[in-house]
């Protein structure tokens, strides 16, 4: 079962990382996944809880803050560790088909630290000022899937471990949004009277 399962991970990560490359993504996707990139839209979003609510910005840019500090250990520290899943660029026998397209890194594969991480922002957003946007607030969850993808097409991870560190960070970001929710003192309560009409729990 297990070895099927890695036969079918290695399978679509050839597709990813070998068929589906171009040069328009080659150049793009490097960039894309990285971080630092997105430091101006989390600016962004900051500023304008700051601006608009105020001292209760400040507790959802807290909240926000939390989602990836608990998010960030448990993929990097706790599975990781654990699980201890090379790289596929570090991975022998697929040294001559992995397009590498960024530095390998030193550490393990399972579970994507890229991909928890913005999961677990990405749904916080979604469940909380993505409800502002009503139209717009899949852009949350379509812009950390992206990142997830990025990662398998530049050469540092396994579809599995992007989907996996996918499903893990969705469930921190919404156990933080249950707890930020249930924090009625704290929270911005725009948030819920804009989402009534959408009954989104």
């Amino acid at each position: 079962m297990l070895d099927t399962l890695i036969e079918w991970d290695q399978w679509l990560f050839h597709i990813i990382n070998y068929d589906w490359h171009n040069g328009f993504m080659d150049a793009i996707m490097p960039y894309w996944r990285e971080k630092r990139i997105w430091i101006p839209l989390y600016l962004i979003i900051g500023g304008f809880a700051l601006y608009r609510y105020r001292l209760k910005g400040l507790y959802f840019i807290l909240a926000a803050a939390l989602t990836i500090a608990i998010a960030d250990p448990v993929s990097s520290q706790l599975i990781k560790k654990n699980v201890q899943r090379d790289r596929p660029c570090r991975e022998a026998s697929l040294q001559k088909e992995v397009k590498l397209l960024i530095h390998c890194g030193g550490g393990y594969s399972f579970t994507s630290s890229h991909a928890t991480n913005h999961f677990a922002i990405g749904v916080f957003l979604f469940l909380t000022i993505g409800r502002l946007f009503r139209s717009w607030r899949w852009l949350f969850l379509l812009w950390a899937a992206s990142i997830a993808f990025g990662q398998v097409y530049v050469g540092v991870h396994y579809p599995l471990d992007v989907i996996a560190g996918g499903l893990v960070g969705a469930l921190i970001g919404w156990l933080v949004y249950l707890l930020y929710k249930n924090l009625k003192s704290l929270r911005v309560n725009e948030f819920w009277s804009a989402g009534q009409a959408e009954n989104i729990a």
